[in-house]
């Protein structure tokens, strides 16, 4: 269930981390560094670079999101 405490911005992936940890460039330009959902993990979804992704942002910390879609 989705958290109703939440943003959600489109991105495009610009670097892997590691395994589920990415760096993301969100659509009004600022960097972060996401983490895959846990849906996303359990399917063991990979990402690449360029890929264009929807990233949720708690209201409570703005510095953390984690990817909850993958656009094509």
């Amino acid at each position: 269930m989705a958290d109703s405490n939440s943003i959600k911005v489109f991105g495009k992936i610009k670097s892997i981390i590691n395994s589920f940890t990415y760096k993301v460039t969100l659509e009004n330009g600022v960097e972060m560094q996401v983490v895959s959902s846990g849906n996303m993990k359990r399917f063991r979804a990979k990402f690449l670079p360029g890929d264009e992704v929807v990233v949720e942002i708690s209201n409570f910390d703005m510095s953390k999101g984690r990817i909850v879609e993958r656009k094509k």
